[in-house]
């Protein structure tokens, strides 16, 4: 074969009649580079190269001819991926936007309606316990769903999953909206938020952002109605129904994943979406890139023919699978119980405690911050790398926390009542205010976003097993801080409780620097290697050192290929 240019041949079969009249082969050689390793990690590359031919006889059609490309051709933006998407992908992300919002509407309205309940449920005051059996449900139910939508997604497809979501959460909402009673306001929060997380996931990359983008919004028009309306918090509630609405509508026009469908043998119907993403792409380009996914597909088919309880035995008996969990799951726990769910779920509760008269305007800052530095993770994350940022900013929870403890033993509360005792805004309710937002602002660009790109951690697999763990460490430690942070306020008093987070932070600032390996730049072959070698923090930032060495010697050494003929 000659060095300037690659020649691609493949065994041919008959296919389907929707094939006919094609003639393309799909560049395996193509495929062997981008997903090349080191020779010491060969073994996954050649499970996808023989994935990848038997996809190519599956899909190609009865044709003796063959497909030549140039490197030079492959380099100056033949493959699909260089294709700006279309028009469509914006549908596509709007609706998973909504989708996503609707678990951060949800969360963030019950801050607010814990302010406003008064008498209106069974017919005298909410006590602390009851209310943190409201807004811990909040958790629970997103603990199910997300146990649920991980055991049903790949079966049975992620739209059917939305439907009948977007019907159980009008439902859930109806019943709070309507209730006159503790046990009503709880089932219609379990049945909405078990939902809601089913299709949180829907567009994962921009999970973190939309969720708090629906907190401001869901803070906003609590006010509107508790200011204006009678027994507002209802409307409040009720409101969540309709973007509910407004996404089984726009369902319809989105279509399963190309993956999905390739998985359950719907090669053409994929083949169609991917053509609607890429509107510019030739027809060879898109069945190279459905080949792909159905080599990819065929490699996870062999993976999955373990159970799941195979899955879980080897995540917890191979060492390697097993550091790999600690260091996910551990800086998830982290982040969950640094405390700062406590201000989503409780920050009117908490301004009013201190004396702003208008504590839901206050707590919208608190979100507002939190989105902002959110995004900056997200801008930067890439090129600092994870473990950089972590280090440099996880340091500062633990500090504003310890600031927030001190600034509390000034302010007069009675403990039994969690009420001032003097209703005057003092200075030291403007230091918890100052430094709660310190708080936020590290949280957000630290641990916040972070912790939830720890599922490349994992092996292929064991993935979706080690995702499950990953998310129910997070519900899991959420419903312990919603349903128990009143009850510490009155144990420990504020001082306590915020002294108990900061102190979490702490040693979970300590744990990160010992335990947690820099993985960002590598592959997952690579990032397997790391959690060989204990939790790897050393021998990762070795390795990345040599690839970097490696790239730079590459990019000096390169020459221009020449482009070749047929």
């Amino acid at each position: 074969m000659d060095n300037t240019h690659w020649v691609v041949e493949g065994k041919l079969q008959e296919d389907a009649q929707h094939h006919e009249g094609r003639r393309t082969s799909l560049p395996q050689d193509a495929f062997n580079r981008r997903h090349s390793v080191s020779s010491s990690m060969t073994g996954r590359r050649d499970s996808l190269s023989k994935n990848f031919e038997k996809a190519n006889i599956a899909m190609v059609v009865p044709d003796h001819t063959h497909l030549e490309m140039t490197d030079d051709e492959i380099s100056s933006g033949q493959s699909i991926d260089n294709i700006s998407p279309s028009w469509f992908v914006w549908l596509v992300a709007l609706t998973a936007s909504i989708a996503g919002a609707l678990f951060g509407y949800d969360t963030g309205i019950i801050s607010a309606v814990l302010v406003y309940l008064g008498n209106d449920l069974d017919g005298r005051p909410t006590s602390s316990g009851e209310k943190e059996a409201i807004t811990s449900l909040c958790s629970a139910g997103a603990f199910i769903g997300a146990i649920i939508a991980g055991l049903t997604a790949d079966k049975f497809g992620r739209k059917i999953a939305i439907y009948v979501g977007c019907v159980l959460f009008v439902v859930g909402a109806v019943l709070q909206a309507a209730a006159y009673s503790i046990a009503q306001m709880c089932v219609g929060r379990l049945i909405a938020l078990r939902e809601a997380r089913s299709y949180h996931t829907a567009l994962e990359l921009l999970s973190p952002m939309f969720p708090t983008v629906r907190f401001n919004n869901s803070s906003t028009s609590s006010t509107s109605f508790a200011d204006a309306i009678h027994a507002g918090w209802r409307y409040m509630i009720g409101l969540g129904a309709v973007p509910a609405i407004l996404l089984g509508c726009l369902l319809p026009f989105c279509p399963e994943s190309p993956r999905q469908l390739v998985y359950h043998g719907k090669i053409a119907e994929a083949e169609r979406v991917i053509g609607k993403i890429y509107a510019g792409a030739t027809e060879d380009q898109i069945r190279q890139k459905v080949a792909l996914i159905a080599a990819a597909c065929e490699e996870t088919k062999e993976l999955n023919d373990s159970s799941r309880w195979q899955k879980i035995k080897m995540l917890h008996t191979n060492p390697a699978y097993f550091r790999a969990l600690v260091c996910a799951c551990g800086l998830m726990v982290i982040s969950q119980m640094s405390g700062f769910n406590t201000l989503m779920y409780y920050s009117s509760t908490l301004f009013a405690l201190v004396g702003f008269k208008n504590p839901v305007a206050v707590g919208l800052v608190v979100a507002g911050t939190n989105f902002i530095m959110t995004w900056i993770n997200m801008m930067t994350v890439d090129s600092v790398g994870r473990r950089r940022i972590l280090i440099s900013t996880a340091w500062g929870m633990s500090a504003g926390l310890l600031a927030v403890a001190v600034a509390f033993s000034f302010i007069p509360i009675d403990r039994h009542t969690l009420e001032l005792t003097d209703p005057k805004v003092s200075s030291a309710a403007i230091v918890v205010l100052v430094f709660i937002i310190w708080f936020v602002v590290f949280y957000g660009v630290s641990v916040g976003n972070t912790a939830w790109m720890s599922t490349d951690f994992f092996p292929m697999e064991v993935r979706a097993m080690g995702t499950m763990w990953l998310t129910c460490s997070c519900w899991g430690s959420n419903i312990i801080v919603s349903s128990t942070f009143l009850s510490m306020m009155k144990g420990m008093t504020p001082s306590g409780a915020f002294g108990f987070y900061a102190a979490i932070c702490g040693i979970g600032w300590v744990l990160i620097i010992l335990f947690y390996p820099e993985v960002s730049g590598l592959t997952l072959e690579e990032i397997g290697e790391v959690f060989k070698h204990g939790f790897g923090v050393k021998y990762a930032r070795e390795l990345r050192k040599e690839r970097k060495d490696e790239i730079a010697e590459r990019m000096r050494t390169m020459e221009k290929p020449i482009p070749g003929g047929h």
